[in-house]
């Protein structure tokens, strides 16, 4: 059984606008020890299927309807009381910023502690101690003893992003949401924390999505790939699969988008066109107005075909 199976979930916005149809019925599932990308352009969906998983959606946000089954229990049917014992404990989320992610005015220590302490109402203040700086170590926070004592403004966004990444390991997790992790990063410090997390992954046996509009990170770093595109997902499947030999047309844009190490004179390849708004997707294919292939047969939106071992949503795959 998988650990994580996420079925036909659909969470939509409800705007004075209309109706944002932000994750429009997808599904993916994550074994343990697995890594899963989930990758796509801004606006894609790919944030909110994440939040949606640990119940953070807030008005006039609503999940209309699906499953996010995890370890055999059916999330979304759980109250927030229920959710707030699983937050944290069982599902951990490393968000985007981390500055915004830790309290400014209380201590890195003090919010290591408290983690620990609302989760596990048997340690004491002492055992939470150890165990904060025990997992700073583990990060490679450098002076952890001295680093529980600074406030988030006295440290490097590097050191911010560990901190985060320790507090998200802090009850060993069964599973690790990653949304863009490293986006406010530097290009070498971002090497260093995707390493990091795929490390850790593997070391505390936590399962890890990693949400990312980065193609090239979820090649180096997933098992398995789902390609997201306005709130739906267009192709799924193995990691080395979908890099090299993806099916879809978005796919295949998105791989072509990446620089070349041998190609200096060819300048880089850009998909045409933007992405439609969710408040007015179009009849059929939403990617048909920036796809070549697209004729009158993508005015229906395609079924799922499932070719060799992975599903695409394309009438023109065959």
């Amino acid at each position: 059984m998988a650990l994580l199976e996420v079925n036909n979930l659909h969470t939509h916005f409800f705007t004075r606008n209309g109706i944002i149809k932000a994750v429009d019925g997808i599904s993916f599932s994550i074994e343990k020890g697995e890594i899963l990308g989930i990758v796509g352009e801004s606006g894609a969906g790919k944030s909110i299927t994440g939040f949606s998983m640990l119940g953070l959606i807030d008005q006039p946000g609503k999940i209309v309807s699906g499953e996010i089954i995890f370890n055999g229990v059916d999330l979304v049917k759980k109250s927030e009381k229920e959710l707030q014992k699983i937050r944290g404990n069982e599902i951990a989320m490393i968000f985007q910023d981390p500055q915004t992610s830790l309290n400014p005015v209380i201590s890195i220590g003090d919010q290591l502690m408290e983690a620990i302490l609302y989760h596990n109402k048997k340690a004491s203040k002492k055992d939470a101690y150890n165990a904060s700086v025990d997992i700073l170590k583990l990060v490679g926070l450098p002076a952890a003893e001295k680093r529980m004592k600074s406030y988030p403004h006295q440290l490097s966004g590097g050191m911010k992003q560990r901190v985060v990444i320790a507090m998200a390991l802090l009850n060993n997790p069964k599973l690790l949401v990653a949304d863009e992790p490293t986006t406010a990063l530097d290009v070498t410090i971002q090497a260093q924390i995707l390493y990091l997390m795929k490390k850790l992954s593997k070391d505390f046996d936590s399962s890890l999505i990693l949400i990312t509009h980065d193609i090239a990170v979820v090649s180096q770093l997933c098992d398995k790939i789902a390609v997201m595109y306005a709130g739906r997902i267009v192709e799924y499947g193995k990691k080395e699969d979908i890099i090299f030999n993806p099916k879809h047309p978005y796919t295949k844009g998105l791989i072509e988008c990446l620089p070349k190490l041998n190609d200096d004179k060819e300048r880089l390849y850009q998909i045409p066109g933007i992405m439609p708004s969710l408040l007015s997707l179009p009849e059929g294919c939403y990617f048909k107005d920036r796809c070549e292939f697209a004729d009158k047969e993508c005015d229906v939106y395609p079924d799922q075909q499932d070719i060799e071992g992975r599903r695409i949503f394309c009438h023109k795959v065959k």
